[in-house]
């Protein structure tokens, strides 16, 4: 092997410690196409134990844990928030506290569950500092993970909860008034965008709102 085939493999080797520790995965199974081209696993459970050390950028430094997401890997819903916050990062779950609890009872009403053709999660799969929006870079780093998750799920529909996250899927700087009600694109899965449950603690007004937003969502997952 030539002098600069064995620098362009220690870089690599040396890229992929960054992201995945001391540990190299290796598939010996038929994985799709695009498994293939990232690099990245076929199932959700080694696809977290692959990422779980990501130092991708500065917020691998700041965590407590790495918030993957939580939920059912054949879900046919996808909700999808910016970031975890201060309880998720201590409890490495998406969505608990309060804004969590009205989460989990929006969900029972339309008949599901975080555990029930549900997958939770978050575009940022750390916490940013003071709970401060994503910074662009956070976010090209961690998408990659976001798109590889709904690679694996294969949702009917995506939902991002809150301004913040639809406008980061989107790549669009509006309002969320101006993005809800309307079924967008995101690498050809439906996306609506509705009120992140904390912000509809600190404006109940909004909830009624958000409940049409939820009954629209069920009837667009089974009628697709």
């Amino acid at each position: 092997m030539s002098k600069i085939l064995d620098d362009q493999l220690i870089n690599y080797l040396c890229q992929i410690k960054d992201v995945y520790g001391d540990e190299i995965y290796f598939e010996n199974n038929n994985t799709q196409k695009n498994n293939l081209e990232s690099g990245f696993s076929s199932s959700i459970s080694s696809f977290e134990d692959q990422i779980n050390k990501c130092h991708k950028c500065d917020l691998g430094n700041s965590r407590t844990n790495f918030v993957f997401g939580v939920g059912d890997e054949n879900a046919s819903l996808m909700l999808v928030g910016e970031a975890p916050g201060e309880k998720e990062d201590l409890e490495g779950e998406p969505f608990v506290g309060r804004a969590g609890k009205l989460l989990d009872k929006i969900l029972n009403a339309i008949n599901r569950s975080r555990n029930k053709d549900v997958f939770i999660c978050n575009v940022l799969k750390c916490r940013p500092p003071n709970n401060r929006d994503p910074l662009p870079i956070e976010v090209k780093e961690c998408e990659p993970y976001l798109k590889h998750q709904i690679n694996l799920i294969k949702p009917k529909l995506i939902v991002a909860l809150g301004r913040i996250a639809g406008k980061t899927l989107l790549g669009v700087d509006k309002s969320l008034k101006s993005m809800r009600g309307e079924i967008h694109n995101y690498y050809d899965i439906p996306l609506i965008v509705t009120y992140h449950p904390a912000a509809l603690l600190r404006n109940p007004n909004w909830k009624p709102l958000a409940w049409e937003d939820f009954k629209w969502i069920r009837s667009i997952i089974e009628t697709s």
